[in-house]
């Protein structure tokens, strides 16, 4: 029987002799069984209850990967109280634009508490003052450790809150009850042991790199792994972005036979890890490469496959996927164990006349598969009337882990669910009951009466040599004459590259591979895009920023700034206290 609650879920892994396995930047390991994960939990959730925590109060976790954002996760949860993991400051040259979204979030959320760890709580000062939770920042290490007074929690009641991605506003919180949580991790794990069941010789082993704060890693990798019960291998994100080859020597380290990632990973893998860390990979064992997020390209899957095939990569484990916070995570899943399918569809009926017709020159686009057991995927039109198979719509979805709704947000709530349907805000169509994405509706870019897909322009220009690759915002732009919109092209260039034709040459190779000629492209120093907390490019902000002319790299860092910024953090504390 499935459990009702994720406390259930983390007391039956408890009774097991699993746990989770945290590396370091030295890639050392230390290991929590989920058993004392559960022991400390339930201390830290006493030492909440005798600050004033109670049920249903919000406490922001302002945590790096590691056992202490457990402990205040659960701790939390077991508490009563309604966990909100939100992302620590990791981009020290965006500190100002990090204070004020967080504190933004915090608000949004209601949290009485954030609880945060020692080198975090240095420099999220301002946060916490702009923020102004009634019972302030502690540190979760610091919690008095006593035994909780028992908290029914029943499987209709918020797990936690989950901010959606904010790729196009301001992110939302998102509520998720139990029952929610614990029935998307049973979606998964179901279409998962269905095609690679359990191995007492080969046992299921999750490695992440992925945020704690963000769904994916939180319900796909934490929760899924829990709820099996299984190992789980935890990297900092950090640590990855730095040094990608420590995501697959993990993989190859603990056998490990599911992993998921969005779709930049894996293009960051075949970009930087070498021949001679390949040459010490054996990734045989990996399963299940969920690979979601983000615009899953195929070319993308391809070049992974082509690279890590000396390793014992079989084509099969790319498994693309379809999910969103609102629905708690996965909504779809490719076929397992099969090789992932792409079709060419002719682009301009796809884009202007709304067909998806079979094309062998038309574009290619990746199948993110049907709908897990108990979901229901439909294409509805804009006036609301749900489209026939290959016809471009609305993509909406049902199923057993919706969310609640926007915590505080009642109209937005009702605009987005409707009969028990979501609608996403994303365009797609069905072929063969299969899903496939075209962009979000907010997206679409409109050039002389005709649509385009932002993320195709934007993986064209990932092809010119000197750009970074993920880092650039399509969108239009009113021209100066005011007769409709010209398409604009934001892009990074790569580190050590200045280039002083890289514009030249990306408005040349745009315009050769779509027959687009780009109004302007703008080159723009490494980090200065906008980006939301689970990194992907806001492509709104990112044209608010230009229009006001305030589009600026990140500041530096050093340990100058770095001393400023922690001086401000800590007058900041200063102040709240004095108020206080």
């Amino acid at each position: 029987m499935s459990a009702a609650t994720l406390r259930e879920v983390l007391e039956r892994a408890a009774r097991t002799d699993k746990g989770i396995r945290f590396l370091d930047a030295r890639e050392r390991e230390e290991r929590r069984g989920y058993d004392r994960i559960l022991a400390s939990a339930r201390e830290i959730a006493g030492g909440l209850q005798t600050l004033g925590i109670r049920g249903g109060d919000r406490v922001g976790i302002v945590h790096p990967t590691g056992p202490a954002f457990f402990d205040a996760f659960f701790g939390a949860m077991l508490a009563g109280a309604v966990p909100v993991p939100l992302y620590p400051p990791v981009r020290l040259g965006r500190l100002d634009e990090y204070h004020q979204r967080t504190a933004a979030m915090l608000r949004a959320s209601r949290a009485r508490l954030v609880l945060t760890d020692a080198r975090t709580r240095r420099v999220i000062g301002p946060t916490i003052e702009h923020a102004a939770p009634e019972l302030g920042c502690r540190l979760t290490d610091s919690l008095p450790r006593c035994r909780p007074a028992p908290v029914r929690v029943g499987a209709e009641d918020v797990a936690f809150i989950q901010f959606s991605s904010g790729t196009t506003a301001a992110p939302k919180p998102v509520l998720l009850p139990h029952r929610s949580v614990c029935a998307n991790a049973d979606a998964i794990l179901s279409r998962i042991h269905a095609a690679y069941p359990e191995d007492p010789e080969r046992p299921h082993v999750c490695v992440s790199w992925l945020p704690l704060y963000h769904d994916m890693g939180l319900v796909g990798a934490v929760i899924a792994a829990m709820a099996h019960p299984g190992e789980l291998v935890l990297i900092p994100p950090e640590l990855f972005v730095a040094r990608p080859g420590i995501w697959l020597r993990a993989i190859s380290r603990h056998r490990g036979t599911i992993s998921p990632a969005p779709n930049f990973a894996y293009a960051l893998c075949a970009d930087r890890v070498s021949d001679e860390e390949i040459a010490q990979l054996d990734l045989s064992s990996w399963c299940v490469a969920m690979n979601g997020a983000e615009p899953v390209m195929p070319s993308v899957l391809e070049r992974f496959v082509a690279r890590f095939a000396r390793c014992g990569l079989r084509p099969e484990t790319l498994t693309p996927v379809y999910g969103l916070a609102e629905a708690t995570l996965a909504v779809t899943f490719s076929e397992l164990p099969e090789h992932f399918r792409t079709t060419r569809f002719d682009r301009d009926a796809l884009f202007h006349d709304g067909a998806a017709r079979k094309s062998e020159q038309g574009q290619e686009f990746v199948s993110l598969g049907r709908p897990l057991p108990g979901f229901e995927v439909r294409i509805v039109s804009d006036a609301g009337d749900e489209l026939a198979q290959e016809r471009v719509g609305q993509v909406h979805v049902r199923g057993p882990s919706l969310m609640q709704g926007y915590d505080g947000l009642p109209r937005e709530t009702d605009a987005v669910l409707r009969d028990g349907w979501l609608a996403t805000g994303d365009l797609g169509f069905l072929h063969k009951d299969e899903l496939y994405l075209c962009g979000r509706a907010k997206d679409v870019i409109v050039v002389r009466g005709r649509n385009h897909a932002p993320q195709d322009v934007e993986q064209v220009v990932s092809e010119v040599p000197g750009t970074r690759a993920g880092c650039a915002a399509a969108f239009g732009l009113v021209t100066e004459q005011g007769s409709g919109e010209e398409l604009a092209i934001f892009v990074e260039r790569a580190h050590g590259d200045a280039t002083a034709d890289l514009a030249r040459r990306v408005e040349r190779h745009v315009l050769h591979r779509t027959g687009l000629a780009p109004g302007l492209v703008r080159v723009l120093e490494p980090g200065t895009l906008p980006r939301t907390s689970s990194g992907k490019i806001r492509r709104a902000e990112t044209r608010r920023l230009h229009l006001v002319d305030a589009l600026e790299p990140p500041k530096r860092v050093s340990a100058v700034s770095l001393a400023r910024a922690m001086a401000r953090s800590a007058l900041a504390f200063a102040r709240m206290h004095l108020r206080a």
